[in-house]
This record gives C-alpha cells, structure tokens and sequence, in this order.
C-alpha cells in the first residue's frame, strides 16, 4: 500500500462496473481516516472493498457547511477522502465548496482520477469539436430548462447533461422542436450491464426511448451558425448605420474592412 500525505483527496469511484475500481482509488480509501460521501451506504461498500475501517460522514447540500471545519481538520492530521455516489466528485455533486475551503485554508487536494459520466458519454458519442458544456441535470421547469438550452447551445459544440429516465423521452422532443431535430447519443447504464449508446436525431431517439430505465447521460451535437452569413449580416447593419448617420461611403467601406477582415469593396458593395 502507498504512502499518503495528509490532506484532502477527490477520488472517482465507479459508475457501474466495480472492474473499474482502480488500485490507487483502493489504496486511498484504505489510508483514510475520513470519507465524506453523499450517501454513506454506497461509499461503505466501497470501503469494504477497499479493506478501509475509514468512519463515514455525510455531506449533503443540506449539511456541507457545517460539515466542512470537521472534514478540513481531519485532512489537516491524515487522509480525507471525498467521493461521489458515482464517478468523478464535483461533476454534479455539492463536493466543491468543500474544495474551496480546503484550498483557502491551505489543506493539500489530491486527484485521484477514474471513472466520469461526462467523460465517457463524450468518448463514445462520436462529435467532433474542441468546446464542451456541462449543464449537469436539467431543471425540472419546462421553461427554465428551454431557456438553459437556448442560452448554452452557441457556447459550445456539444452539451451534456443527465437526465432522469421518466423525462428522457419529453426532453428529447424538446431538442428536436427547438433545435431542427440535432444529433444527439443517449447514453443508457453505462459501463453497467444493460449498457447502451445510441446515437440518431432527437426526435429517433424520443420515440424509442418512451419508457427508459436507468441512469442516462445525453450528449448534443449543437447546431452551429453559419459564420459567413452572420459575418456579412454584421458588415450591412453596420454600412446601413453608417449609412443612417451621413457618413461618406468610401470611408464607411474602409471602417467596415479594418473592424470585421472583409475586402473594402465587398462592405462598400453592402451601401444600400
């Protein structure tokens, strides 16, 4: 067994499958003295396996103020570790104010990395693109959760988010309205048994998955603008603005031309 110094560790534990349970994870859990977990019971499995007589202390989004002096002195002393129900803490979890205050008081924090829903739904997806966004579980609110997605789908090539299985099929409905019917993969008890990543248009993927089960993580290919024609729009509101306050149009051409990389002739073609 490793050596471990004090202070705080963030260790991902399995979403599913307990192959996943990776050695170091085990040795750590084992060198605790404290685990704080959302629900002890699934982390005291955990800590059988692991060999650990670690004590268990619930942090919730009820209690982690107040649960935070006592888990920062002990990381302080020897080994905290502080894991999720499943997969990697602070994905979806009230772990992070817990890390902000290890941070300001100068605890060490460790990661010991594995297992993420996010990271595995985003691998077997299949979307190209650099930006991903996390918006973590939808809210409930058909508004709330329309204006979200209105809001993050030009921040990013894909979003992701978990969904609850009762409202997987209406949620999806809602993509294909709002979206033009996008690419998206409905990823259904990964790593588990019955696992499943099934990629089609949302409005597909809503009729077949009228009555899931299991935890599901979906990914969406964001519809993405057509920059030309956006570049453009700019280049004529602005030669029409120009235009509205008497400016002279060879000199409203050369503005345009420096602010947005067009040739001078394409923004002054743009005087109307």
């Amino acid at each position: 067994m490793g050596s471990f110094s004090p202070g705080l560790y963030v260790v991902a534990t399995p979403i599913g499958n307990l192959g996943d349970f990776s050695e170091r994870a085990r040795e750590v859990l084992a060198a605790a003295a404290l685990v704080a977990a959302e629900d002890t019971r699934t982390s005291g499995k955990l800590l059988k396996l692991a060999g650990s007589s670690a004590r268990s202390l619930s942090l919730t989004e009820h209690n982690v103020e107040q649960r935070i002096p006592e888990v920062l002195a002990a990381a302080h002393e020897g080994v905290v570790a502080l894991v999720s129900d499943a997969g990697t803490p602070l994905v979806a979890d009230p772990g992070a104010r817990l890390v902000a205050a290890a941070h300001r008081e100068d605890v060490p924090v460790y990661a010991v990395a594995g297992p993420s829903a996010l990271a595995a739904a985003i691998s077997v997806a299949g979307f190209e693109g650099p930006s991903v966004l996390f918006l973590g579980f939808l809210p409930r609110p058909k508004a709330e959760r329309e204006a979200l997605l209105q809001r993050s789908t030009p921040a990013a090539r894909m979003l992701v988010f978990f969904e609850s299985p009762n409202r997987l099929n209406a949620t999806l409905a809602e993509l294909a309205e709002l979206f033009d019917d996008p690419d998206v993969v409905v990823c259904r008890e990964l790593t588990k048994l019955h696992e499943e990543a099934v990629r089609g248009p949302a409005s597909e993927l809503a009729a077949r998955f009228m009555n899931a089960r299991g935890e599901c993580t979906v990914v969406v290919q964001t519809p993405q603008r057509d920059a030309a024609a956006s570049d453009d729009e700019a280049v004529r509101e602005y030669m029409a603005e120009m235009q509205r306050a008497g400016a002279r149009r060879s000199g409203a051409a050369a503005e345009a031309a420096r602010r947005f990389g067009v040739s001078k002739d394409v923004a002054y073609a743009m005087w109307e």
